[in-house]
């Protein structure tokens, strides 16, 4: 993804990885425009998660809602795949954080939007559709050692939180995959 960024060429950069899709051929327009009339420096939306095989099966939806500084000590993030950031961010605050194997994106979110109050504003729609699977599945492993690398972006950033913080994120993951039954 650093690599990524530091060879783009635009002032607005998203990353998507190469299983997911933008959920429709306006997703880019609706950025911009977004970005114009807000003036933000960010910008997230909202995602489903689709199945593996057939993208239009949606296992889970992630309905990110607009965004308050608290919202990360009560376990929310937006979905990485849909925040979009202005070029001067990055100049500014750094890139990735490599050693955050599971949670880098996390990481970077909590520092630009929690740590450095850089401005965004939510488009509340679906931006992408993301197939299922990859290194954040589901399981207990996989949660314990993404709320480890999450307590471990808090203290990086020189953040303080509580336990709490880390047991309402997979909570409201787990929320999602019920609301997207009903």
């Amino acid at each position: 993804m650093n690599k990524g960024i530091m060879k783009s060429t635009g002032d607005i950069i998203g990353i998507l990885n190469s299983d997911d899709m933008y959920a429709n051929d306006h997703v880019i327009e609706q950025v911009v425009d977004s970005f114009l009339k807000t003036k933000a420096d960010t910008c997230y939306g909202d995602l489903v998660y689709v199945d593996r095989c057939n993208i239009n099966k949606t296992i889970r939806s992630w309905k990110s809602n607009n965004y308050h500084k608290n919202n990360f000590r009560r376990g929310w993030m937006p979905p990485h795949p849909t925040f979009f950031v202005k070029r001067k961010i990055y100049n500014k605050y750094s890139y990735y954080n490599l050693n955050f194997p599971l949670a880098a994106d996390y990481e970077l979110m909590l520092r630009f939007l929690y740590a450095k109050d850089v401005s965004t504003t939510y488009i509340s729609e679906c931006l992408v559709k993301m197939r299922t699977g990859g290194s954040s599945r589901p399981g207990l492993l996989n949660t314990y050692n993404n709320m480890a690398e999450n307590y471990k972006a808090w203290k990086v950033n020189g953040l303080n939180t509580n336990l709490l913080t880390f047991i309402l994120k997979p909570l409201f993951k787990t929320l999602q995959y019920v609301k997207t039954k009903t």
